[in-house]
């Protein structure tokens, strides 16, 4: 019992890909304590999976070693595996059979004892909330009780150590809550050793201390806690009167001195290197901001670490749409371009959109924000055209989609929540493919591929599969993909589900300079902070409109004496749990 939950000794894990021989694990030594919860974070590519795959005993590595509670997983890797559980990203539920089914079958697999079975389902079923949906089939589960189901079987057997690959990528944040409320359990209440994953940098607060990986290197261990103390004094709010947040945010990014920019409500958060002064916010042209000292928190350390600044000075170039974007845009820049009219669907007996409306403006961000199962993903389904709506009016791009749904289509760029691209294929073989696919011809396909290799620096992964490629650059191809043809309306459906902070920030550069050139962005998002970077929002539960506004507005649904300052993630989890309540009390009075 005195030997640590997990000692990483140099270790080294090398894979080939097209030819190229890939460092996934360089030389990485760390050390965890017992009956804490370890965060690993890192970008994509840093080598968070195959490190967990590793302590797991399914890699073996290529030089250094792995001892868990004193076991070396090498030599012993069945013992090894009797003290851990191990819970992947894609944790494999059986979607035909019921939650009491899966349970079943992981009680098997682990050699769980018919006695003992009863009591462990009891408390597992009650922890994860899925008490009253035992005879439900987990295909039928919304992501977030997928997750929390996929836990509940991983830990049919408790665990020693249990490893955690980024669980609660793709999940709402009241989802997101209810998961750590379970791993806080886990720890505090049977003293488990937990080593977990994450791409959310506020869920690397939560943890009791974090190791950071990058390129397959440990970058810094410790408490998040020390990671922030070192950025003291280097961050601000700005709130420039007269100007909106993107433009602020473009006047700041890639500037000298300036080491991390991000939309936060109204104003922009800024990060400075460590010699610069504020003074170069009025040196960018913002000279009647506002700007105020604010704490900083363990994603500034996150960026500093990573450099950040040497990726703003070669910012992500333009994304340059064609003349007659700009010039219909600045003729009417207030058009309505998506129109939503008592939209209604139903699945059988089911009501999964609940008359709801809203527009949304040419050159606008408009975010579509709810939990899991609350009706957003079948909306946008339904404005893509790739689902009838049961009553109800929707308008996209000028056209009545239960008449003209193809001829909309044509106008729409849409990027899939999954990667949803040719896997097989290189990157070359899918701008081809997705160029003709849009009708492309000739010179101007030949036109638009170039613009792709080059806008999303995809020339030197031209000829890589593309299932091989990082995700961050699996994004990139995707976006120039759905953007091949120039559309004047680009959907987004999560977009950056478990892509890590470099590559959001990248991300959301390109969408604000398409929504400078008239293109009207439709986004759904589970990241609360993406929601600061849109124009106006809706929340939606149970199929309903809960709210509507910008996100100060939203925010102002919690803001009270108490909690002056709340974030978007206070507002969702009060307006979802309003809701709920409110949905509670009416089935007690029935």
């Amino acid at each position: 019992m005195s030997d640590p939950p997990l000692v990483l000794d140099q270790v080294t894990r090398r894979f080939s890909i097209a030819k190229r021989v890939v460092v996934a694990l360089d030389q990485v030594s760390a050390t965890t304590t017992p009956g804490l919860v370890t965060g690993l974070i890192g970008p994509d590519g840093a080598g968070k999976t195959t490190l967990m795959r590793v302590i797991a005993g399914l890699l073996r590595v290529d030089s250094g070693g792995v001892r868990v509670f004193g076991v070396d997983v090498a030599a012993d890797p069945l013992a090894v595996q009797g003290m851990i559980s191990y819970m992947p990203q894609r944790f494999g539920l059986y979607e035909d059979l019921t939650v009491q089914e899966n349970l079943d079958l992981y009680a098997d697999l682990q050699g769980l004892a018919s006695g003992l079975r009863a009591a462990r389902y009891g408390e597992l079923l009650h922890m994860t909330g899925l008490a009253a949906f035992t005879t439900r089939l987990a295909g039928k589960l919304s992501g977030g009780m997928k997750q929390k189901l996929g836990l509940a079987c991983t830990l049919i057997h408790p665990p020693r150590l249990l490893l955690l690959d980024e669980p609660t990528v793709g999940v709402d944040p009241v989802s997101r809550r209810e998961l750590w409320s379970i791993v806080d359990h886990l720890v505090r209440g049977a003293g488990m050793s937990v080593l977990l994953s994450t791409a959310y940098l506020d869920e690397a607060e939560k943890c009791d201390e974090v190791l950071l990986l990058h390129e397959g290197k440990l970058i810094g261990s410790g408490p998040p806690g020390d990671f922030t103390k070192s950025m003291a004094g280097r961050s601000f709010q700005v709130r420039a009167a007269g100007m909106s947040k993107r433009v602020a945010l473009t006047a700041l990014t890639g500037r000298a001195g300036v080491t991390d920019a991000v939309i936060q409500g109204e104003s922009v958060r800024l990060v400075l290197d460590r010699d610069a002064k504020p003074e170069l916010v009025r040196e960018a042209g913002l000279k009647d901001a506002v700007v105020i000292p604010v704490p900083p928190r363990f994603e500034d350390r996150f960026i500093d670490l990573l450099k950040i600044k040497a990726m703003a000075e070669s910012p992500a170039k333009t994304l340059v749409m064609n003349p007659a974007s700009r010039a219909s845009t600045q003729t009417q820049p207030a058009d309505v371009v998506i129109e939503v009219k008592h939209l209604i669907k139903r699945f059988g007996d089911f009501l999964a959109v609940d008359d709801i409306s809203f527009t949304v403006r040419r050159g606008e961000i408009f975010g579509l924000l709810g939990a899991n199962g609350a009706g957003k993903s079948t909306t946008f389904r339904m404005l893509c055209g790739l689902l009838l709506a049961s009553s109800g009016t929707l308008r996209v791009g000028g056209f009545d989609l239960s008449h003209a749904a193809a001829t909309a289509r044509g106008q729409l760029g849409y990027m899939a929540q999954k990667f949803s691209l040719y896997g097989d294929l290189s990157v070359m073989q899918n701008l081809r493919f997705f160029s003709a696919a849009y009708g492309l011809t000739g010179q101007k396909r030949r036109q638009r591929i170039d613009w792709a290799l080059s806008v999303f620096e995809l020339t030197p992964f031209r000829d890589a599969t593309s299932r091989d490629l990082p995700l961050g650059f699996k994004q990139r191809m995707a976006l120039a993909c759905a953007l091949m043809h120039e559309p004047e309306i680009l959907f987004l459906d999560e977009p950056t589900s478990g892509v890590d902070p470099l590559a959001r920030r990248e991300f959301w550069q390109r969408i604000n300079g398409l929504a400078d050139h008239g293109v009207t962005v439709l986004v759904t998002t589970h990241f609360m902070d993406e929601a600061e970077y849109c124009d106006r929002l809706v929340i939606m539960g149970q199929g309903r409109i809960l709210a509507e506004g910008t996100s100060e507005q939203l925010k102002d649904h919690c803001r009270d004496e108490s909690h002056p300052n709340p974030t978007m993630e206070d507002a969702f989890i009060a307006l979802i749990e309003a809701n709920d309540a409110q949905i509670a009390a009416l089935a007690r009075q029935a």
